[in-house]
């Protein structure tokens, strides 16, 4: 059997990330597996975030914060381990900064380049991410390519994943199993 990728996306608190922790350790045969932080300390709110998620994962599982390079951080990976990344919506906006951006050379640059890593790997993946795209329009610019990048990128990467699931009210949708388009 191939090594799967998986995808789960869902709103804040929807139990996206234990949904995906959850999944990463049935596919760790060993009991090891890697996580790829996305987030940047700093903020209270955020920092109290990362050390409730470090608690709640193995601490044998190594840890590599992401930064903006996506495929520096797989290629230090075991590549037969599985890899759980939380999440890429924080990696985009490393991608996208504080200007309003033309969303397409991202899109064929870095976001090319990290899904084009995922897809190589010979060992599972798990993708967690938040949808932003249930909500109101917004009224910056900036947070409109934001918001338009987040869902061009879950479109890619759910057409990529093995399977896709959406968390809600700490529930799993499932989207897509095995092999559907």
């Amino acid at each position: 059997m191939a090594s799967p990728l998986i995808f789960v996306v869902g709103g804040t608190r929807s139990g996206k990330s234990r949904f995906g922790l959850a999944a990463t350790r049935r596919l760790a045969a060993d009991g090891r597996a890697w996580f790829l932080g996305t987030a940047w300390p700093g903020d209270p709110e955020l920092d109290d975030r990362i050390a409730r998620h470090r608690r709640e994962r193995p601490a044998t599982w190594p840890t590599i914060v992401v930064g903006s390079d996506l495929v520096t951080a797989l290629a230090r990976t075991e590549p037969s381990e599985p890899v759980l990344i939380d999440g890429l919506t924080l990696w985009l906006s490393t991608l996208i900064g504080d200007d309003v951006p033309e969303i397409d050379p991202i899109l064929d640059g870095p976001i090319a380049a990290g899904f084009a890593a995922i897809e190589e790997r010979p060992g599972a993946v798990v993708v967690v991410s938040d949808e932003v795209g249930l909500g109101i329009v917004p009224m910056h610019a900036g947070a409109r390519a934001y918001r338009d990048l987040v869902g061009i990128a879950h479109q890619r990467i759910a057409a990529m994943a093995d399977e896709a699931y959406l968390l809600v009210a700490g529930l799993p949708v499932t989207l897509k199993r095995g092999s559907q388009p």
